[in-house]
């Protein structure tokens, strides 16, 4: 994983479990599994972010005020897995972003406005319904963000040639995109093109030319 430099005699003990409690990781018995315990909101979330950034970035819920907090401890693995592997790398090459839309609770995916569709974006993380499955089968995680002064189809076609994205969904040069990591690497690309009538059309793409 990285975590760690394992030349030699390799790390102490308390070095290698805080690399591996910095990354949301523990052993158990002999076997490596997630963390299940909630992090602080102001903790660290990747190099760059804090896990209330990328919970409470939406417009709706600022003025909801909704808490829209993950119940599932793998939610918040995954929006750290997400923050580590795709948003550092981006802000460490074009600067920091503004994120737009994070984390989306069942809550809060009730008082938005508009067409979403949390079965498919991946903002649900690893939460459940109240049958207990899945809200979005894709699990992983989402957010969407913009860097102001960029144009976002470089940044888009940055990100498909140095992330391990799961899925982009681009909308325009100068309107935010929305980028996930999750466990299907589907590695999918989608350009939201405008019909005549100036509705959006997702299209899946081989690349942004």
């Amino acid at each position: 994983m990285g975590l760690c430099d394992l030349s030699g005699y390799g790390p102490n003990p308390q070095t290698f479990d805080g690399a591996l409690a910095a990354r949301r990781w523990e052993v158990n018995g002999l076997r490596l599994v997630r963390s299940r315990a909630i992090p602080d909101l102001d903790d660290g979330c990747g190099r760059f972010l804090t896990y209330r950034q990328l919970i409470t970035c939406g417009e709706t819920q600022a003025w909801t005020g909704l808490p829209n907090l993950p119940r599932e401890p793998d939610s918040y693995s995954a929006l750290l897995d997400l923050a580590v592997q795709v948003l550092d790398p981006v802000i460490e090459w074009f600067g920091m972003i503004r994120l737009t839309y994070g984390f989306c609770s069942p809550e809060l995916a009730r008082a938005i406005p508009g067409r979403i569709d949390p079965k498919l974006d991946q903002h649900a993380s690893h939460e459940r319904n109240r049958r207990g499955l899945p809200i979005c089968p894709r699990m992983g995680a989402a957010v969407d963000f913009i860097v102001e002064d960029e144009d976002m189809r470089e940044v888009a076609r940055w990100l498909v040639a140095n992330t391990p994205f799961d899925r982009i969904y681009f909308y325009g040069p100068d309107l935010p995109i929305h980028v996930s990591y999750g466990p299907d690497h589907s590695r999918q690309i989608v350009e939201m093109r405008p019909t005549a009538a100036g509705r959006l059309v997702p299209r899946v793409v081989a690349g942004l030319g």
